[in-house]
């Protein structure tokens, strides 16, 4: 416990005062300080009175993030993870936050209101009842600082009812909010409505009380999402005339100057946009009446605007309104008309999709946010987009008229760019992009547009229009054409033929020397995306030949590429060279001693602060590809990739850079797997280190370290039990970790079944009754599917190893009696469970040692079983996989794991073989089965055929039959 004094303030405060320094030396020390504080009882409250009493503004603020980060990292309790927060402090934080909050600088009031909602998301309703009714009391307070904290809190808290999947659960929590926060609500609305009258010429007053209406819209967006409720539907005149009449507002005193930043007002009409939207969509009948009046506004709302981008939101709101509603069948009838089309089509569609100063701005400027845009659709609140969308919804209905009109359209502007390229490009821009929209029916991440307008051409406008400019020979001119013609081949892969695809290949090579950055990405990501499409027999539909030529081109490019400016770390490019490593194959070795050496710079540079993970694991994929491809032709050049990584290596493992570390093992693992004599002595070196406790904490770690060593183990069980004995407790102390955990338990068996395959047995012979003790302690602690799945194999692969009677015995060892426990509570009713080949042949094999090569099987008690082990042999066999799981189990999937931790990326390229511990020594179990019956057959004549008559049930005995003549043996 840290007692909650002065002394431990004043540290704190010092602490968080460093954590602000911009010297990695000062911060990071005091970033590891309250890391490994943060576990003891008091530490929250001890923030929050930081939070509370400190004079210096900067660390109050500090203490507000520095607290919801810890919130965030620590509040929900997962099982088998430390629990950090004491019950008195969570009891403590929830009775004092909501106060605080609603009474801190608006700065520290949204930090709180978002850890409140953090633990709302945990323990609301049912472990914080009097939550929603502590908030709503505010409402009463008059005063709007206190008003508006509460409304941003409920918004955070009630934002996620916009994505959840429906259940009973989400049912009674939003039943349980409407019921306590509906009626407050909506007299909040009309109360705030009355007092913007009052104050219509207060523009201080103002700004607060249109701030209040915005997150008002906004809860009522969140509340309505998932049903109509009741209330709402009682009072739907009060809310639709209200958001009427503010649609239609104009108020001079909110108008702002700023051109980028959108003001209140249109903040407040972007969201009303949005609501009118969702009842359009979901509501249609009960919202009839209304629709017509908000079409009206909606409308004259889009012809009056400017083109200015603070009002990007509220255009593309109301655009996506029109869109929603004209994709109704109920609606068809307004956009009937030609005329109608024809003025929306001139008025609203072509304005909205023109190429604009600002656009053209982003294009040069802010690059990275012009391609998160453009590229990855997160453009939902852009103009084009929602423009584009509109286009969309008017061709489910009139998709021949409209095409017709736009025919015009992209003609005309076509005309323009040709008299005068220079001056009129942007007229082309807009042309491409409406004939994308137009063409544009259904498209997936995967293969880009998958259905098409059959009324656009796409390949004749592609040879006219689209051509010409990948083939122009100064690829910095117009950069914002080429990069519309590269995201034309990209979109309409799937569309274009084969031979027009592959001519472009060789443009698209010479483009990734553009000047700017978005030309260049584009193009490399168009190259990654063509590369990765599948051709008619599954294989890519380029061939490593087809690619070659163009090899030193491409790689040169992509390389110098990364050296632009503003491109030193672009995802898109090291993605580009994952993938052409990965198309061309064998045709890369000669270039990697070359490449090798600028990807390990690489990695050096960017683990002093990685920040993009996209790149950096498109980097270690790269790295995976290099080494797996160069040493399938030459295994020996393994020791070079070896000199090349490990110095680099080393550093991350030092500085303890927790993104890389998961990868490094990954890369490591690969590397040793593919070592054919024993274990180097470099990887000896790091042995004792990969069993530190620490590393096992985090959850990223565990996959790649259990997988490391395993590899360790696989290529030098003999040289660690000879020179690192004192290490196996070590090792087993991780198996025991791993093996206490419901996440992770199946990560411990792998690990001892590797110990069990690999090691020698004169080494771990000491520890093997401990290793039974702990599994069985489990087993009687939480007995689940999963483990028990993993328990089979791992007895069975032990009886494989050391044999049959070695099995019976460490049983027997450990409590008279066991082992016919275990066969008659565990192998036969549950070994139809197991999944997998080579899991399924562990078992298959273990058991026919059971029937056959144990002698008390056959002479004690335990023979009363033989005949039901056999059955569930045959049963492993025959039956289909019982994949059942009980309704109590659910599994936390390793990739729940709350709050920061690196989730375990895994690197598809270094990738591990299924790796059989039986080999070729067995091919056919069911063979096997019955040549080890016949044997016991002949050593104790007469009893093997009695019991199979009297115990084995027809079908089984009818199976075997089947494997004793596919094996030419009978029984004696």
């Amino acid at each position: 416990t840290m007692e909650l004094n002065d002394a431990n303030l004043h540290t704190l405060t010092e602490y968080l005062q460093k954590t602000l320094s911009p010297d990695p030396l000062v911060r990071r020390p005091a970033e590891k300080f309250l890391e490994s504080v943060e576990g003891n009882q008091n530490y929250p409250i001890l923030l929050l009175t930081a939070l509370e009493k400190s004079q210096d503004d900067v660390i109050r603020v500090c203490a507000a993030v520095t607290f919801k980060n810890y919130i965030k990292r620590n509040w929900r309790i997962v099982e088998d993870e430390p629990n950090k927060i004491s019950d008195p402090d969570r009891t403590a934080v929830k009775a004092n936050i909501v106060n605080l909050m609603l009474t801190s600088p608006e700065q520290i009031q949204k930090q709180l209101s978002d850890a409140i909602s953090i633990i709302g998301r945990e323990d609301f309703p049912q472990k914080w009842p009097d939550l929603l009714t502590e908030m709503v009391t505010r409402f009463q307070s008059g005063d709007f600082h206190i008003i508006n904290g509460v409304l941003r809190t409920a918004h955070s808290l009630f934002k996620r009812y916009r994505h959840e999947f429906k259940s009973n659960e989400l049912w009674m929590e939003i039943k349980l909010v409407l019921d306590t926060f509906a009626q407050p609500l909506t007299e909040l609305f009309k109360a705030t409505i009355d007092l913007c009258q009052t104050h219509a010429t207060d523009i201080n007053a103002l700004k607060v009380l249109f701030s209040s209406l915005t997150l008002i819209s906004k809860l009522f967006y969140s509340l309505n999402f998932q049903d109509l409720p009741e209330f709402f539907e009682d009072n739907m005149e009060t809310w639709m005339t209200h958001f009427h009449n503010l649609l239609t507002l104009d108020n001079k005193l909110l108008q702002t100057e700023d051109e980028e930043e959108a003001g209140l007002l249109e903040l407040l009409k972007s969201q009303i946009c949005d609501n009118a939207a969702l009842y359009a969509q979901k509501y249609d009948e009960e919202f009839q009446p209304y629709l017509p009046r908000f079409v009206t506004a909606i409308w004259n709302l889009l012809v009056t605007t400017g083109q200015e981008v603070k009002y990007d939101l509220l255009v593309s709101n109301a655009i996506q309104f029109l869109a929603s509603v004209c994709e109704r069948p109920h609606y068809k009838h307004l956009f009937e008309d030609q005329n109608t089309l024809t003025s929306i089509c001139e008025k609203v569609i072509v304005p909205n999709m023109e190429f604009r100063s600002a656009d053209e701005e982003a294009f040069e400027d802010n690059s990275e946010e012009y391609i998160i845009r453009d590229l990855e659709g997160s453009d939902i609140d852009t103009r084009r987009r929602a423009a584009c969308d509109l286009v969309r919804g008017l061709c489910r209905f009139f998709e021949g008229p409209v095409t017709a009109i736009f025919s015009g359209y992209v003609n005309s502007m076509l005309t323009e760019y040709a008299k005068n390229p220079a001056a009129n490009w942007k007229h082309k821009d807009s042309a491409i992009y409406l004939v994308t929209s137009l063409a544009s029916k259904a498209q997936t991440q995967k293969h880009g547009i998958t259905q098409a307008n059959e009324l656009v051409n796409l390949t004749e406008f592609f040879v006219s229009h689209i051509l010409p400019d990948l083939r122009s020979p100064s690829v910095n001119e117009f950069p914002v054409l080429k990069a519309d013609a590269v995201k034309y081949v990209m979109t309409f892969r799937s569309q274009l033929p084969k031979e027009q695809l592959l001519e472009t290949v060789p443009l698209l090579v010479a483009h990734l020397r553009a000047e700017s950055t978005v030309q260049h990405t584009y193009t490399a990501h168009a190259l990654e995306r063509l590369f990765t499409m599948r051709g008619p027999n599954n294989s890519t539909l380029f061939s490593a030949t087809e690619i070659a030529p163009f090899t030193e081109q491409l790689l040169n490019n992509l390389f110098n590429a990364l050296a632009i400016p503003g491109s030193s770390e672009n995802e898109y490019i090291m993605k580009a060279i994952m993938r052409s490593f990965s198309l061309l194959q064998e045709t890369i070795v000669p270039y990697i001693p070359t490449l090798i050496g600028q990807l390990t710079h690489k990695l050096l540079l960017v683990s002093k602060n990685p920040s993009k993970p996209h790149f950096n694991h498109y980097l270690f994929e790269s790295l995976c590809l290099s080494i797996r491809i160069t040493c399938k032709a030459n295994p020996a050049s393994v020791l070079s990739f070896e000199e090349a990584l490990f110095p680099v290596f080393t550093e991350i493992l030092q500085s303890d850079v927790q993104e890389f570390v998961p990868y490094v093992f990954q890369v490591m693992s690969l590397l040793l797997e593919i070592h054919t004599s024993s274990i180097p002595s470099s990887y000896m070196a790091l042995f004792p280190h990969l069993l530190q406790p620490v590393l096992w904490e985090r959850t990223g770690n565990i996959p790649p370290l259990v997988r490391l060593l395993q590899a360790y183990l696989e290529k030098g069980g003999t040289t660690i039990a000879g020179s690192a004995p004192d290490k196996i407790p070590g090792l087993l102390g991780v198996f025991q970790k791993l093996i206490a955990s419901k996440a992770n338990d199946h990560q411990g068996f792998y690990l001892l079944n590797s110990v069990v395959e690999h090691m020698p047995p004169e080494s771990i012979g000491q520890y093997r009754k401990q290793i039974f003790i702990l599994l069985f302690q489990r087993l009687q602690s939480s007995k689940t599917t999963k483990f028990i799945k993993s328990f089979l194999v791992f007895v069975n692969l032990y009886c494989v190893k050391y044999g049959a009677i070695a099995l019976q015995e460490i049983f027997d060892d450990i409590q008279p009696k066991m082992f016919g426990m275990v066969l008659e509570k565990i192998v036969i009713p549950e070994v139809q469970k197991v999944s997998g080949q080579v899991e399924k042949k562990i078992c298959a094999v273990g058991i026919t040692k059971i029937l056959t090569e144990c002698p008390a099987m056959m002479d004690t008690e335990y023979t009363k079983l033989w005949p039901l082990v056999l059955q569930a042999l045959i049963g492993l066999f025959e039956l289909p996989e019982d994949d059942s799981i009980p309704d109590d189990e659910h599994f936390i999937d390793i990739e729940d794991t709350p709050g920061y931790q690196t989730a375990f990326s895994q690197l598809a390229f270094a990738g591990k073989k299924e790796h059989d511990p039986i080999g070729d020594a067995v091919s056919n179990p069911k063979i096997l089965l019955a040549q080890s019956l016949h044997k016991l057959s002949t050593a104790c004549p007469g009893r093997v055929p009695s019991m199979l008559s009297t115990s084995l049930n027809a079908e089984a005995l009818q199976f075997l039959q089947g494997y004793l003549q596919a094996a030419s043996v009978q029984l004696v």
